[in-house]
């Protein structure tokens, strides 16, 4: 079984579980004639965030789409846990939907570390044509072994370094810094590839370890830069767009089997929808986000990718002969 009991996780799990059975029965006992079904989904995200905005177009649709039989609840801001907790809510049947990134699925779905390697994309085109192509759909539906099915990817933009005092304009930069990594193995060994020194942190600590000097700097998007107000912490933000590892929006193979086919006609559809919708939201917001962490002082750089490239093409070859190695090849023959 994929599930995987880490003994540190299981009194969180339990509360998280007890929480949403508390909400379940609340539902059931004050809506009990009401000829409708309704979803749970959570996710970590401020309500102000791109793909949260995207969520709530898709409920809307949904809604919409069945005159009101079929509904979502969406529960932002880690209301209900944190991303891989949500994710074990999913494969008990606890909970209904979720928003992650790929990076935590790793240890549930192996397929999905191919997403997180640096420089894997060509670029934004090239990135789309595999995720919303029989690529993305194999993936996609990779982790029903693990009672993990994925509906659509979400944009997540372009992950970049970002540093309290040293500006990093090529890799040798990064040599001797504590960059903060998402809990993924792929995101480790891509920092070590690059030449820092990975620290895992959890997201929610972050801004008080950039504070007080636990790591030097972290990666990710400019949204996420700035609506965590990390900019307030960090000086500098280095453009080298190393990663674009998407959020992808998942459902419980068991919540989604008790669905018939028309529901699950109109959540696809709806889920599909809200894509394109999120995908400019996204663009506006990044737009946004470096226009307002330059004005707050920030230095932005855009710096020479090529040497950022060729240390990652080293990290691709250490694939060779493994089955991760033909997802590579896969996504870098298509055009």
């Amino acid at each position: 079984m994929c599930l995987i009991d880490h003994p540190d996780n299981t009194a969180c799990l339990f509360s998280r579980v007890l929480l949403i059975g508390l909400i379940s029965i609340w539902s059931l006992t004050c809506g009990f004639n009401q000829p409708y079904q309704t979803l749970k989904l959570a996710h970590v995200l401020d309500t102000s965030h791109p793909v949260h905005k995207a969520m709530t177009f898709m409920a809307d649709k949904v809604s919409q789409y069945s005159d009101g039989q079929l509904r979502i609840d969406i529960y932002p801001s880690g209301q209900l846990g944190q991303e891989r907790e949500l994710i074990e809510l999913l494969q008990i049947g606890s909970l209904a939907m979720t928003k992650v990134s790929t990076a935590p699925l790793e240890s549930f779905i192996p397929e999905m570390k191919v997403l997180g390697i640096p420089y894997i994309f060509r670029d934004e085109a090239h990135r789309w044509e595999v995720l919303t192509g029989s690529i993305g759909q194999s993936l996609l539906l990779s982790g029903e072994r693990c009672f993990l099915r994925g509906l659509c990817f979400y944009d997540a933009g372009s992950r970049s370094f970002y540093t309290k005092n040293i500006p990093i304009h090529t890799p040798s930069d990064l040599n001797g810094l504590k960059i903060r990594v998402m809990k993924s193995a792929t995101s480790v060994n891509m920092v070590k590839a690059l030449g820092g020194s990975p620290t895992p942190i959890s997201w929610g600590e972050l801004y008080t370890a950039l504070q007080q000097g636990v790591v030097d700097g972290a990666e990710n998007n400019p949204p996420s830069f700035y609506l965590s107000h990390h900019y307030e912490v960090c000086q500098y933000y280095t453009l080298d767009e190393h990663t674009c590892v998407p959020d992808i929006l998942l459902i419980s193979t068991s919540v989604w089997s008790d669905l018939n086919s028309q529901e699950q006609k109109w959540l696809q559809k709806a889920a599909e929808e809200s894509v394109d919708y999120q995908r400019e939201l996204w663009k506006k917001a990044t737009q946004t986000a470096l226009q307002e962490v330059q004005k707050s002082g920030v230095e932005i750089i855009y710096p020479d990718k090529t040497a950022f490239v060729q240390a990652a093409e080293k990290m691709h070859n250490k694939y060779r002969g493994t089955d991760l190695f033909q997802w590579i090849k896969k996504i870098k023959t298509i055009k």
